[in-house]
Parts: C-alpha cells; structure tokens; sequence
C-alpha cells in the first residue's frame, strides 16, 4: 500500500488525511485497514510511535460514516479504553483532526479532574467515548453511560493497561459490552498475561505484527554507561550541556526522583520540568506543553506519567535510572524516533542494576552498546558490584529488591491519564461484526 488514497476510506476522512500532510500509510496501517474494513477483529503487536492510533481511528470513523444509525439520538457507538489521560486526550484530538470534515462527536473521560464537566458532555451525546478503567467503570455504576448501542471496542496499550494495575477493571468492562460487536486489541509487547486477555476477548483476529516483539525502533542508537550511583548527577549535567540534545526525556523509577532530577537542573539554568502521578493535571498539562513548545527543554518523568507521552522531535531518552520491568525499557525508548526521525537512547547503570540491564538485553534479543572511554565509566558498577562490594548473586538480588521497593507504589500503578497524533493509521466499516468472547 503505497499511499492512503489507495484505501477505501470514505473521501471526507481522506482528505482530512491528506490535510494534515499524510500521503503513506505505516506498516500497521497498510497491514491493519483492509481488515478493519472487512469488519474483523484484529490484535496489533506495534511499537509506540508506528501509527496504531490512526490505525484504529480512521477505521472508526469509516464505519460510523458507512452505517449511520435511523435515529439522530446520539448514543456511544465507539469505545477506546486507554491507561491514561494523557493518551486518551492525544487520541480523542486524533479522531477530531481525522474527523474534522464529519459530523461525530468524540469526548474523553478520565480521572484526575472534576467529573461534572464530563458528564455534562456526556448527557449532550457522545459518538466516539475515549476512557480510563476507572473514569469509565464510575460513570457505568451511576448509569451515565449506556453500551448497549456499542459497534467497536478498542482496547489500547493493553501491556501497559496490565502493569498499571487495571485488569480487574478492564475485564470488568469487558463483561459489560454488547456480544456483537468489532473488537480492536493493540499492545506494544506480548507477555502471558496480555495474549490470555487477548484471546479471550477477540473471535478470529486477524494477527498484525510490524516488528518483532520488544525490539526497540531501528532508528534509535541505544547505548548504556555504567557508573557509580553517586555520578549520574554530574554526567547528566554534563551530556545536557551539549546543545545536540535539543529535546530530552528523562526517566526515573520514582516521583520524588523526579522532581529532585527536575530541580537540580532548573538550578543549573538547565530548563527542566517534571511529570509524574503526584502532579495535578493541569500542571501536567502545563509541563507537556512547554515540553512540546520548546520552554521546556527536559522533561522527567516516572514510566506511569510518561506513558501517555506522544509528542514528535524528542531527540534523546536517558535513563537516569533503569526499569525493573523489561518491556518498560522499550516503551521508554519509544518516546524518540518517532514519524521517520532517527533518536537516541542513553541508559546510566549502576552496579545494582545490573541484574535489571541484563534483563532489558534478553528480553530485547540483544546487547546494548557500551560506552567505556568516558571518565565517569565504573568497572565496579560493569561487573554488578554494589556501593564498592563483590556484587555476587545474593548481594544483587538484594539491591534488585531495594529498588524495586522504591518504585513507583501502587497507587501511581493505577492512576487513570491521557494523549498529538503520530503519523495516520488505518480505517473500518465492513457490516460483518464477530461475536464476542
């Protein structure tokens, strides 16, 4: 599939495609829509930044111009369950930019602010519902929001939805929505957990893979520097102060590290801000924006807060400090190379997480470049030893399981968020729905 011209999207949705200056359609696009169109369900394994967003939303919108309803009432026809509310935003301004040129009506609700100004929005109708778990499943106790009339569920970001916390809720859900119906499951990675929740809510699926399962983007140069703990300060400040790094992402394991990150190089007349499930969400909202304008030139942030993270220039991620969970290293990474752009992924690693690296390496089918010629490189940290001791196998798992008691805790775990577009991707509107499991 050369260009989006070439699918059989209805014509107002192509040229709002086309508005936006999108003429190819990505590798999950081009597998994904001619399916979608066909009416079947679909499971999509995709790294972030591959286009699955449009991938969902131009078939959605496809199918609700295809099929209109006889009665003008509106009611929720399409809904789209995302682990936060910063990606469900990111993804409700997807369906209006798609959109702009039909006459749906697409809202989020998430958690975080007041609900009154939801349900308000709610009562004057809704076609498209974008939603956090437990937003959602709030409105569906008071009886503010009815599914019976629903076409098309979409679960997205399913891996992360799991780590979150959110599979009682999701599941939850589930069991709510009418059996005839289209269902749309997409996740970056495939664990046990995610292909369980998957088979049990799709009939038939079409299978569309555009990379292999936690493979970080071709473009992204990865390399990792081991170093003492107490050294990551001062090699931070001093990557940061070379100008290539124009717009920086980094990560930390906690919200109090974070925002220490964040201060220290604001102090340093280095513009820093940081994100994390302790913020409000306007200030989330204000710390996203200037990061995407450019006032802000680092960002900071926990894996929770970041996820729904999906602004496009982001030249660098360094993490500060390594994920205890494999696939979130490659969610990480993902932030950069986006929308055909090259990036680069730098990773500080101290002796106890080493075990945490080689976890990363192994999950990824790979090894990661490092970097010995600087002067902050640690042979002790290289080998796994901790604070200057032997970093045999019982000292290691004890650090292993001092830092993860310091990650993020498990309310952060389950906080609801949100989400601009990447590239488009994708379309619906066949008649033949499958029955739902």
């Amino acid at each position: 599939m050369n260009c989006f011209s070439e699918l059989p999207l209805a014509e107002p949705i192509l040229k709002a495609v086309s508005a936006e200056g999108y003429t190819t359609p990505t590798p999950i696009q081009a597998k994904s829509i001619t399916h979608l169109v066909e009416g079947r369900d679909l499971l999509g394994c995709a790294q972030t930044g591959t286009g699955k967003t449009a991938a969902f939303a131009l078939p959605i919108l496809h199918r609700l111009d295809a099929f209109p309803l006889a009665s003008k009432r509106r009611v929720i026809r399409a809904l789209v369950l995302t682990p936060t509310r910063e990606l469900a935003a990111q993804i409700v301004e997807s369906f209006r930019t798609y959109g702009k040129n039909l006459p749906f009506r697409t809202i989020a609700v998430y958690g975080g602010v007041g609900r009154g100004g939801q349900a308000q929005k709610l009562m004057a109708g809704v076609d498209i519902l974008v939603a956090t778990p437990g937003r959602l499943l709030d409105f569906m106790n008071t009886g503010e929001i009815d599914l019976k009339s629903l076409e098309i569920f979409v679960l997205d970001e399913a891996d992360r939805m799991l780590d979150m916390g959110f599979i009682h809720d999701v599941r939850r859900v589930i069991s709510a929505l009418p059996k005839k119906r289209q269902s749309l499951f997409f996740s970056a990675t495939m664990p046990k957990a995610v292909a369980e929740l998957a088979s049990g809510l799709l009939a038939d699926p079409v299978k569309v893979e555009v990379a292999p399962q936690a493979t970080p983007a071709e473009r992204i140069r990865q390399s990792v520097l081991f170093v003492d703990k107490n050294s990551k300060d001062s090699l931070l400040e001093e990557i940061l102060r070379d100008q290539r790094f124009e717009r920086v992402l980094v990560f930390t394991r906690t919200k109090h590290r974070a925002d220490r990150v964040a201060r220290k190089l604001s102090k340093l007349n280095i513009p820093a801000d940081a994100i994390h499930g302790n913020k409000a969400q306007n200030a989330r909202t204000r710390a996203l924006a200037a990061f995407r304008n450019g006032d802000v030139r680092v960002l900071v942030a926990t894996d929770i807060a970041a996820r729904g993270i999906d602004i496009d220039g982001i030249t660098h991620v360094i993490n500060y400090e390594l994920p205890n969970e494999p696939e979130s290293y490659v969610h990480r990474i993902g932030r950069t190379a986006r929308a055909g752009n090259d990036g680069r992924a730098i990773s500080f690693c101290s002796g106890d997480e080493r075990d945490y690296l080689a976890s990363i390496e192994k999950t990824m089918r790979l090894g990661i470049k490092v970097v010995r010629n600087h002067p902050c490189h640690s042979e002790e940290a290289e080998r796994g030893m901790v604070d200057g001791e032997d970093g045999g196998e019982t000292r290691k798992r004890k650090a292993a399981d001092r830092q993860a008691g310091d990650s993020a805790p498990r309310k952060e775990r389950r906080e609801p968020r949100q989400s601009r577009p990447a590239a488009p991707r994708g379309t619906s509107g066949g008649r033949r729905r499958h029955q739902g499991r």
